[in-house]
């Protein structure tokens, strides 16, 4: 059985809330108003000052639901790929590349899972170079999002997840990797014989300190195109899109009918 590398996004890989970051370029594109770049930007501070509780997650998900609600896709879509390297490049962290890089040379797949929706995550874990991208699954009828989610990629959602991959590609979870700084991704990190508290908040270096985990503490964001070579991740992110909409046909499709 093969190990896999599985990371959280946000204050893992990222120096900032993906989400949030592009607030500003929403606004240009005419999709929020003054009030949501407010907001987004409150948030943002909270976050990177706190992190995030599980009620502030539910909060998230309920407001993102109904903000995006009649988003045209394809809007959105041009909207990340335009303003990616502004945006995303100057925020990652060097010491993840490195880890990322790292475990690839190493023959693990390096899967990505972040709360984020899946139109933000995939690009990103396309320059990354990863394997597979799991985000947060929007229901889209017509071009545009309804506001329902179909899967919301926090919490036991991302062991779920997880387990669906393993399952798929063989993965040994007890010989696997899992990154993350939140409380709220113990099941993510539970899951895994080998699991890593990164820039966690107070709760998550708590239990990392009583469970002897491993506590790694990232500083050096970086321009991501100075730190991998493009052509490289782009040849090894080609898969990316085609892994998460492989999992998004057959585990999302699952979900909804169980539901029903």
């Amino acid at each position: 059985m093969r190990s896999a590398a599985f990371f959280d996004l946000d204050k893992t890989i990222l120096a900032k809330s993906s989400s949030f970051a592009f607030a500003k370029p929403l606004y240009r594109g005419g999709l929020i108003g003054r009030r949501d770049v407010v907001r987004s930007a409150y948030a943002q501070f909270v976050y990177l000052a706190s992190g995030a509780d599980h009620q502030q997650m539910e909060s998230m998900r309920e407001y993102m639901s109904k903000l995006v609600n009649g988003w045209e896709v394809s809007t959105v879509r041009q909207i990340v790929a335009e303003t990616l390297d502004d945006i995303v490049d100057p925020m990652i962290y060097e010491e993840a590349v490195e880890l990322i890089a790292l475990h690839k040379a190493q023959g693990r797949d390096v899967i990505i899972i972040s709360s984020s929706g899946t139109d933000v995550v995939e690009p990103i874990g396309e320059r990354l170079g990863a394997d597979i991208v799991i985000g947060t699954q929007v229901a889209i009828e017509d071009g545009r999002y309804t506001g329902e989610i179909l899967f919301y990629a926090y919490g036991e959602g991302k062991a779920d997840a997880m387990r669906a991959l393993a399952a798929e590609h063989g993965y040994d979870l007890a010989e696997s990797f899992a990154y993350s700084d939140s409380l709220t991704d113990l099941p993510m990190l539970d899951l895994v014989g080998n699991p890593f508290a990164v820039n966690p908040d107070s709760a998550l270096r708590a239990i990392a300190v009583e469970r002897d985990w491993p506590v790694l503490d990232f500083d050096k964001p970086v321009a991501l195109r100075k730190s991998i070579d493009g052509k490289q991740a782009a040849a090894a992110g080609a898969g990316v899109a085609l892994g998460a909409v492989a999992l998004g046909l057959a585990w999302y499709a699952h979900r909804r009918v169980h539901r029903a």
